[in-house]
């Protein structure tokens, strides 16, 4: 089964605690497109995240500190819900 992914830059998180001197990036995995497409939408709307894109292949950011999430994980559910 295929996985999108949604991606983005945090502008809060990056550059201190385990992104001291990096960029902070976001990474929700989502099981369909359209999954991906709300996740999309919802960080579009937050001021602190940028540069959000949809992928199809799993990303690697060898000089950013990565944190994954998926739709079971923590208080990330509310991404796939309608803003």
């Amino acid at each position: 089964m295929s996985k999108f992914y949604v991606t983005m830059t945090d502008k809060f998180m990056s550059g201190w605690g385990p992104a001291r001197g990096k960029s902070n990036k976001l990474v929700i995995s989502c099981d369909t497109l359209n999954e991906a497409e709300v996740v999309a939408e919802n960080a579009r709307a937050r001021s602190e995240m940028k540069y959000v894109n949809i992928r199809s292949t799993k990303p690697s950011y060898p000089n950013s500190h990565v944190s994954r999430h998926g739709r079971d994980e923590g208080d990330y559910e509310s991404w796939f819900n309608f803003a």
